[in-house]
């Protein structure tokens, strides 16, 4: 978003915490107007106060109560500039533990969420004279397999697919209405405690892991960093109108092994066809 954020209006589902309540801070830093959303109305009211904003509790996965955010939004700024699509869980187990509560959970949360605030804000960033951006928190798992996290990678891959194909169509359109999706590596927050929020009526065997517990992340040599830096990486790409929000760029070989199979399936299948012919 080109330009002063001075004055701009922002919205983030997931604000009460995480990179959340980062951006909400980062983002009064440069003088915008901020609204923060969360399904956890304590944390939210304690967040909102400190932070001196107004908090509304949402549970991203009603589309109703979206909509109703949006309506405030309206309400009490006139107009949004900003949508951070940002509230998400990311509890593990490998595919054959998962019912299919566990994978309705993941996917009304990871992907129905950002799909729900699309679809509320979009209009209103369209009618925006200023315009306005999309800020959608995907992962590093929008971009790599990651075993037991087969609804968490499912669910960010669409997120990651909706924002580049979100991006390309605005952009064919003419129209000013930018969009970053944030692929954050570890991160130092409660991701990792997310079935706090669980509701019992989908109750399953995904289950709360820390991720610097798990055997991937002692193998490596992770690098985590705070929600400040993460959200200081977001702020920075919606400026500069980036769509890729990287917040790890060591993690590339993972990524790259991912890219260099499918290159070497589509090589592999030319090189068929060729000898057929």
């Amino acid at each position: 978003m080109e330009g002063s954020l001075a004055g701009k209006v922002a919205v983030i589902t997931g604000g009460a915490s995480g990179i959340g309540r980062a951006l909400a801070e980062a983002m009064l830093a440069e003088g915008m107007q901020v609204m923060i959303a969360d399904i956890e109305a304590g944390r939210l009211e304690q967040a909102a106060t400190e932070l001196g904003v107004t908090g509304v509790p949402t549970d991203v996965s009603d589309p109703d109560q979206v909509a109703a955010l949006a309506g405030r939004a309206v309400a009490q700024f006139g107009t949004v500039h900003i949508m951070c699509n940002n509230a998400g869980i990311g509890p593990m187990a490998p595919v054959v533990d998962l019912t299919l509560r566990d994978w309705q959970w993941m996917i009304d949360v990871n992907i129905k969420g950002v799909v729900h605030g699309i679809t509320h804000f979009l209009p209103i960033l369209r009618a925006n004279p200023e315009g306005g951006h999309f800020l959608n928190t995907g992962s590093m798992a929008s971009m790599m397999p990651v075993p037991t996290l087969a609804t968490y990678c499912t669910a960010k891959y669409g997120v990651l697919g909706l924002s580049e194909v979100l991006a390309m169509e605005m952009a064919t359109a003419g129209e000013k209405i930018g969009v970053t999706v944030l692929c954050p590596g570890p991160v130092q927050t409660d991701l990792g405690s997310s079935t706090r929020n669980r509701p019992a009526h989908l109750a399953g065997n995904l289950s709360d892991v820390l991720l610097e517990d798990s055997e991937q992340f002692k193998e490596a040599a992770v690098d985590w960093i705070s929600p400040a830096r993460a959200a200081r990486i977001a702020l920075d790409a919606i400026r500069r109108g980036d769509l890729y929000a990287i917040t790890h760029p060591g993690m590339w070989p993972e990524v790259a092994a991912r890219q260099d199979a499918i290159a070497r399936a589509f090589a592999d299948e030319a090189k068929r066809r060729e000898m057929q012919a």
